[in-house]
């Protein structure tokens, strides 16, 4: 799974809590977000050099590359997806609403998203960016809950997909999409005075996927530790890259464990990419991490981009 002689890289820092990373093939570049810090970055592979995206971009979170090209990120402050079209070299960043409510309620904080081969927009939607001071805007559930919703690509509506994960953060599909995979994060809870009636977790969940539209027959696949589950991708032969407490740990479709990829901070969520797609970068806490690798992400492989 490791590249023969790899060794973890640090390549930049200066982040307060980096998140949301995603490789962007026409600038050779990973975008991530400063999410208390409230910008986006940029690294360049080719000059290994750190740039900001964007400023006051109301406290992004994870994102993805929607099947034109362009990006789509999770706003804690807007309560909202979002669509970034500056994938080119040199362009500014231009952002858009793709949905901010479920029925008249507003949505808590979308934290990660993904996209399927069908064009449907699956994200999480825990309460983090609402109930952290440092990561949005103070706010309440309007619809009392928090889900894994799909934007349905033929008319836009919201609907839930799985709504018994108590704070859902990472999401990725299996390599065929019969399977969809979630982090639940809420040993952390966003609200310290949450009831302890509410159950508290940090494993990754899997479910069924059923017409390409709903998510079925729910179990937990594995506990991660030390720490939570938050971002997660999948490699071409279905294995499962999750972020945790002491770096990267890698997990087989049955949910043995396989790999433990150290990092020296809490890591929050990762990406491949680089010029071949093998290359993990790993936003941990304050910096930005790389090691060379034998695997592909199943979405990049799928669509043939590095991406």
């Amino acid at each position: 799974m490791l590249a023969e002689g790899a060794r973890l890289e640090k390549v930049a820092t200066g982040a307060t809590w980096a998140e949301g990373p995603v490789w962007i093939p026409q600038r050779q570049a990973l975008r991530f977000s400063d999410i208390p810090g409230d910008r986006i970055l940029e690294y360049s592979e080719a000059t290994g050099q750190l740039s900001v995206h964007a400023e006051g971009v109301e406290f992004t979170n994870g994102r993805t590359l929607d099947r034109d090209g362009t990006v789509l990120e999770c706003s804690h402050g807007q309560r909202a997806v979002v669509r970034d079209r500056a994938v080119e070299p040199g362009e500014e960043r231009r952002a858009v609403v793709v949905a901010d409510r479920f029925g008249p309620a507003r949505l808590n904080s979308p934290n990660d998203v993904v996209v399927a081969s069908d064009g449907g927009i699956w994200f999480t939607d825990p309460s983090y960016g609402i109930k952290k001071p440092a990561e949005g805007h103070a706010g309440q559930e309007e619809y009392g809950d928090r889900y894994v919703f799909r934007l349905d690509p033929a008319d836009g509506t919201v609907r839930p997909v799985v709504i018994d994960v108590e704070a859902p953060n990472g999401l990725a599909f299996s390599p065929d999409e019969s399977l969809l995979y979630v982090a639940d994060s809420s040993l952390f809870p966003a609200d310290e005075a949450a009831s302890a009636a509410r159950p508290r977790g940090h494993a990754i969940h899997v479910y069924d996927v059923v017409e390409g539209r709903h998510a079925k027959n729910g179990r937990i696949l594995a506990e991660v530790s030390p720490g939570v589950p938050d971002g997660i991708r999948v490699d071409t032969a279905g294995n499962i890259w999750s972020s945790s407490g002491s770096g990267v740990q890698v997990l087989s479709p049955a949910g043995e464990k396989l790999l433990d990829i150290p990092v020296p901070e809490p890591t929050a969520n990762l990406a491949f990419g680089g010029a071949d797609g093998t290359t993990l970068y790993m936003v941990a806490t304050t910096s930005l991490y790389r090691i060379r690798t034998t695997a592909r992400d199943a979405v990049m492989a799928a669509r043939g981009t590095c991406a």
